[in-house]
């Protein structure tokens, strides 16, 4: 059926209200209604669904598309219903929210011709009354959306999209139009393969979207910067993206209390609610949608200001596809992730158990993904070369890299010395052992191996552990050396670590790239009753002085200065300048028992210091926290105060010890004292009470967790360090 250019441009023009076309849409729409196949590599924003919507529409039969988003399909149901003048039955969906007298509807719709587009899910395409009805219809085209799904090197591989050409066989051979925002190479060339589509001719367009601005932030306090930056945007609509449903629901929840408009999309809430909370967000009665990244939005919405992605996504092609849905209007779009390589390891975690195949895939897209967030270079460079296509200018201007660009070095040496220490130890290690070695830091591990006598040890004593972790971290990523997840993260290194070895070159490393290990997702700690920077960074002047005074104050006292207020409340005091207890207990790490027992002298120094600098404080700088599980709370205290055995306090909640643990932490961590020594007495030998207590008291430098385990060695039940830093921070840090 052969439709010339003035009949296509009269019927965009009726049906949709645009008097051109965009990009290569015109081109795809005349080669598929010609009766060719087609494949479509188009980035968000850039108009793929019109390039079957109206083919559908000017085309005899029905033109099935297959999509795995059953929110969209309503949103674009909907929205052909309204280009055609409210004829309903032009456009239906069939997948699982139907019911038995909406499916006859759609039956009797089709059967009469009467519909033009029929979206399916690829579950409710294999099965056997949905293949029977379709085989009544004259099928105009197939139009696969998201054809990513189909390859199992694509973001969101299901299983489901392997069968389509299969089930197309049997429905009857019609002309195939497979779309998507995200594909390398490798990917398309899976699609087209798995489709059978050996004519097809592949319409690429350009991926770079010059209106976006992406920056990668050290996730050091991201609920904080979260909330600072939206209020810094008001009344601009925007998606936050999580890798868990709890962490979407407490971070929606967290957006209310601090007066922010937001409401949580994941696949645990029923469809109804789902449905519900997204035409509230197209409707903008809320500004913001927090979602699970694993979860694929429906979301067509062109004004989306920002995405933020509080999780690192587990693909460059999953971010890219994520990070386009901001400015899809061609306007202002902010794309802002925050990155730990904390994270990263929780995605590695999930990867162990499954089948070794998918274990090698998902860990070579991680590592892409971390050498993007952790790389000195133009994001827009890296994004597009990843999908093969080449970015040659110089400086983006709309990149954190491009912008304020990070100090480099020559880490040749280096390199080779971190390849030295790995290839001459007869066992492998993880990384922060090794840092630990040539920082010439010595723990219980390091002693037990006897790693203090090596001739390497301390041989980079010139540098921090941090520095040495970044440069091991960067070997990663430049393959030199391989992490070994199955195996607890050992490392190893690589034949190509030995070439370098043999053959040391010049290799550029970022000297200041160190990104924390990131806040513990599992802990309600008081990051949550943090203060909101009021107006950029510390102020270093009063910053110095608070740390010379909280030298002082550990001295008399006879702590640690970690103990006094750690390093993250000092900077919180410096921001927001607070010269009461109770503004004091809004700093982060400060509850009311620390407060009243170091804060009279902070307070008092920094209320000097404010009038004779004649400083303007912020006055709304509170991040309010979180109430909920505070019946939980209450009763955990009064069950302690009851002395009663803390599985009992587990059961009576319906918690496991992990969750409990996670409780008395965010109780003790708010400033409330408890009392565990009689738990204590009754299940840790004494003398593993006393090994830990003086760890903490005399050796640590932050009530870091994952420190303690480190210098404790796997000799301490992680459980049991936790207990002891609880009853370590109630007796002298609260």
């Amino acid at each position: 059926m052969a439709i010339d250019s003035s009949t296509l441009h009269a019927k965009l023009k009726e049906f949709f209200g645009f008097d051109s076309f965009k990009g290569d849409q015109e081109r795809v729409i005349t080669h598929l209604v010609n009766g060719n196949n087609a494949f479509v590599l188009m980035p968000t924003g850039g108009g793929k669904s019109l390039c079957y919507q109206l083919p559908a529409l000017v085309m005899e039969g029905t033109a099935i598309v297959i999509s795995p988003l059953i929110a969209l399909m309503k949103n674009q149901v909907d929205a052909i219903r309204g280009f055609t003048s409210g004829n309903d039955g032009i456009a239906h969906f069939l997948n699982s929210s139907l019911s038995r007298a909406q499916i006859n509807e759609v039956r009797r719709d089709l059967l009469s011709g009467v519909t033009k587009l029929l979206y399916v899910a690829p579950e409710s395409l294999t099965k056997a009354e949905n293949v029977a009805l379709l085989k009544e219809v004259k099928i105009s085209f197939y139009a696969i959306d998201e054809a990513h799904c189909i390859s199992e090197w694509g973001h969101d591989f299901r299983p489901e999209y392997r069968r389509i050409r299969t089930l197309i066989e049997e429905i009857g051979i019609s002309p195939i139009i497979a779309l998507t925002a995200t594909a390398t190479p490798k990917v398309q060339s899976d699609i087209i393969k798995n489709l059978g589509m050996t004519d097809v001719t592949v319409f690429k367009s350009s991926f770079n979207r010059p209106n976006l601005y992406y920056e990668i932030r050290d996730k050091s306090d991201p609920k904080r910067d979260i909330i600072k930056f939206i209020k810094q945007n008001p009344n601009k609509s925007g998606i936050i993206y999580c890798l868990s449903r709890k962490k979407v629901e407490e971070l929606a929840e967290l957006l209310n209390i601090n007066g922010i408009k937001a409401l949580p999309y994941h696949a645990g809430l029923d469809a109804k609610t789902r449905a519900e909370n997204q035409d509230k967000f197209l409707m903008e009665e809320v500004d913001v949608i927090v979602a699970t990244i694993a979860f694929g939005m429906g979301i067509d919405k062109p004004d989306v200001r920002f995405v933020i992605h509080y999780d690192i996504p587990k693909s460059i092609e999953g971010y890219y596809q994520e990070t386009g849905r901001a400015g899809r209007d061609g306007k202002e779009g902010q794309c802002i992730t925050f990155y730990s390589y904390k994270d990263i390891q929780k995605l590695e975690k999930f990867m162990q158990g499954k089948p070794i195949a998918e274990q090698e895939i998902g860990r070579q897209l991680l590592m892409e993904t971390v050498a993007y967030a952790e790389s000195n270079s133009c994001r827009r460079r890296l994004l597009l070369s990843y999908f093969g296509e080449e970015y040659n200018e110089c400086n983006c201007g709309a990149c954190d890299n491009c912008l304020h660009p990070k100090k480099q070095f020559d880490g040749k040496e280096e390199m080779a010395l971190v390849i030295d220490l790995a290839s001459s130890l007869p066992e492998h290690f993880k990384l922060e052992h090794l840092a630990n070695i040539l920082s010439g830091e010595v723990n219980a591990m390091i002693k037990s191996y006897k790693h203090d006598k090596l001739e390497l040890f301390g041989a980079g004593r010139d540098h921090s552990f941090k520095f040495w972790c970044a440069v091991i971290h960067q070997g990663i990523i430049l393959k030199f050396l391989y992490k070994d997840i199955e195996s607890y993260g050992l490392i190893s290194v690589t034949d190509a670590g030995r070439a370098f070895f043999e053959n040391p070159y010049t290799i550029m490393l970022t000297e200041d790239r160190v990104f924390a290990e990131g806040e513990d997702d599992d802990e309600d700690s008081a990051a949550q009753a943090a203060a909101v920077r009021g107006g950029g960074g510390a102020d270093e002047q009063l910053l110095s002085m608070l740390k010379g005074l909280r030298k002082d104050v550990a001295r008399k006292k006879g702590l640690q200065p970690w103990v006094v207020f750690s390093d993250q409340s000092l900077e919180d005091m410096s921001i927001s300048y607070p010269v009461t207890l109770d503004e004091l207990k809004n700093c982060q790490g400060i509850g009311e028992g620390k407060a009243r027992k170091f804060g009279k002298e902070f307070i008092e120094l920094i209320a000097k210091y404010v009038e004779e600098n004649e400083i303007m404080r912020p006055d709304d700088f509170v991040v309010k926290s979180i109430v909920n599980k505070s019946a939980n709370k209450v009763f955990i205290i009064q069950s302690i105060d009851r002395k009663l055995p803390l599985e009992d306090i587990a059961e009576a909640k319906g918690l496991d010890m992990e969750e409990l643990m996670t409780e008395i932490e965010a109780i003790v961590y708010s400033g409330t004292q408890l009392n565990l020594d009689y738990y204590l007495e009754q299940t840790i030998d004494e003398d593993v009470i006393e090994d830990i207590y003086e760890y903490f008291k005399e050796d640590a430098e932050s009530d870091s967790l994952e420190a303690a385990m480190e210098e404790l060695g796997s000799d301490y039940d992680e459980m049991e360090v936790r207990l002891v830093r609880v009853k370590f921070l109630c007796e002298v840090a609260n």
